[in-house]
């Protein structure tokens, strides 16, 4: 099991940046990838950058060269800057993990609100 704690959202005024944290804990050593999610309201829920096993980081066209995910040891970060209107959802953490009996899972955060306001 991995479990994730995220922190780090808030109110910001266009064109301002935040960074958020994921924490995982549990069993860090069958993470196979991690990544960060958003849903804003009525909308389905995307995904906004992905971090696997390898290394390599894949991100929403939209968010290009405004965010930067990054992971060290057991925290997920992302960096946002530039932040515009359009980015106002609840961010979530999200990882891909392999169980005891070798079953991919994923496990969610709680999510934390983003506001981009002025």
């Amino acid at each position: 099991q991995v479990q994730l704690v995220e922190s780090g959202g808030g109110l910001v005024q266009p064109g301002g940046s935040l960074r958020l944290s994921c924490v995982a804990s549990g069993n860090i050593s069958s993470i196979t990838a991690m990544g960060w999610y958003r849903q804003a309201p009525g909308k389905q829920r995307e995904l906004v950058a992905l971090i696997t096993h390898g290394g390599k980081i894949n991100y929403l066209h939209r968010v290009e060269g405004r965010f930067t995910a990054a992971r060290y040891k057991s925290t997920l970060y992302l960096q946002m800057t530039s932040l515009k209107p359009e980015d106002t959802a609840v961010y979530f953490c999200n990882v891909e993990y392999y169980s005891d009996t070798l079953d991919i899972l994923t496990s969610w955060g709680q999510g934390t609100q983003v506001t981009v306001s002025s």
